[in-house]
């Protein structure tokens, strides 16, 4: 009888001791989940504004960004133009974020052109970003491609150059574009 008692008694201690187990474990993974995000993440206060102005929804959404030096020749200036997708009920991927060059728009251009015929005129995509949730970019979900001489899009690492792009696109060029409309 005692060794019934007994057995019974460590049975259920070890069902116990394993439920008290469970239970802090998904504790744990709970606080890993609710990581606070900084309300001056670039990435967060896009997704705000597109939420609050745009009902969570952008498609289609092309614009005229930086000049930059041709790394090929020197004395050549490219433009990026950027085209941005948006939809904050995407489980992944809400942000996708697509870069493009062409030569330097002359003023004449900008007259005759949208920043969506520039965009085409660019042929192929150099750079993707996609973001799911705010944060700086590489969080698990995040993915960034990159498309190396006449290839497609790859997967390429996440680098601090990678990642002061995205900020520039999104401080400089995305966010007060979308401020203005």
């Amino acid at each position: 009888m005692r060794r019934e008692l007994a057995a019974s008694t460590l049975a259920v201690g070890a069902l116990l001791g394993a439920a008290l187990l469970g239970a802090s474990v998904g504790a744990a993974r709970a606080k890993e989940k609710a990581a606070v995000i900084d309300a001056n993440d670039s990435t967060y206060r896009l997704f705000q504004l597109l939420d609050s102005s745009r009902a969570g929804k952008l498609t289609g959404f092309y614009l005229i960004a930086d000049v930059y030096k041709d790394p090929k020749d020197p004395n050549e200036e490219l433009q990026h133009i950027l085209r941005a997708e948006y939809d904050k009920d995407r489980g992944y991927a809400r942000l996708s974020l697509y870069v493009r060059s062409v030569g330097k728009i002359a003023p004449e251009q900008m007259r005759t052109y949208t920043a969506k015929d520039f965009y085409e005129f660019g042929l192929a995509d150099q750079e993707k970003y996609m973001k799911t949730e705010p944060g700086a970019l590489g969080r698990p979900g995040d993915i960034y491609l990159r498309a190396e001489g006449d290839r497609p899009l790859a997967t390429a690492p996440i680098t601090d150059e990678v990642r002061k792009a995205y900020e520039i696109y999104l401080t400089q060029h995305l966010l007060p574009a979308l401020q203005k409309k």
